[in-house]
């Protein structure tokens, strides 16, 4: 089966060994969750800036599956397979 790949935005590239890229395999269907959790287990600075103490999305992370918004979704347990790509976007405010 084919991996899933999270696609990191630029600001959050330095969090993961400056890759743009993480995959992991996939043995079937997989929840958000827990692929967060396989993708982030050797970032830890990562994990804390999407998630916060309570293991929810922080309010500035967005996570893409197939082009729709998980929150839309059904939120960390919805689920992915092999062969999709999961975009994640950090808002970023500035001033």
């Amino acid at each position: 089966m084919p991996d899933i790949t999270v696609v990191l935005p630029s600001v959050l590239q330095p969090l993961a060994g400056g890759q743009s890229c993480l995959t992991t395999p996939a043995d079937g269907a997989v929840t958000v969750e827990s692929l967060l959790d396989a993708v982030t287990r050797d970032y830890p600075v990562l994990a804390r800036r999407l998630r916060d103490e309570t293991g929810s999305l922080r309010r500035y992370v967005n996570i893409y599956v197939n082009g729709e918004e998980v929150r839309r979704l059904k939120g960390l347990d919805t689920e992915v397979v092999g062969g999709q790509e999961v975009l994640i976007i950090q808002s970023v405010a500035g001033g």
